[in-house]
């Protein structure tokens, strides 16, 4: 069995497991802000910032973050695979991706938890 750097999972049905899971976490956390601001008429900010005071809430959307990385991670290595043949160009654009889904998981950890 070939193992493959780029891959999330250990193998391409584990991948397809880890797309599976993560897509049902996203599709949940933007059913429940439509939900949100379907049912707050007027959003302020006490309104987001006590929703976001609850340890629950912030769990729920570091789940999110990290299913967003998993799922963005093993979907660009897919696309990438899949259509751009040159192996270098293939690595530093993994690179690049791979670097801002870090990035835009780590912002959303020191949001959520900082001071």
């Amino acid at each position: 069995m070939v193992k493959a750097a780029g891959t999330f999972g250990r193998s391409g049905s584990h991948d397809y497991i880890l797309l599976r899971a993560s897509s049902i976490i996203i599709f949940l956390f933007t059913l429940f802000m439509v939900g949100f601001f379907a049912a707050t008429a007027d959003v302020t900010y006490e309104n987001w910032s006590g929703l976001f005071a609850n340890v629950w809430m912030k769990v729920f959307t570091l789940l999110t973050l990290t299913a967003v990385l998993i799922h963005g991670w093993i979907g660009i290595w897919q696309v990438l695979t899949d259509y751009v043949k040159a192996s270098g160009v293939r690595a530093f654009i993994q690179f690049v991706f791979s670097v801002g889904l870090i990035v835009v998981w780590l912002t959303g950890l020191f949001v959520l938890w900082g001071a």
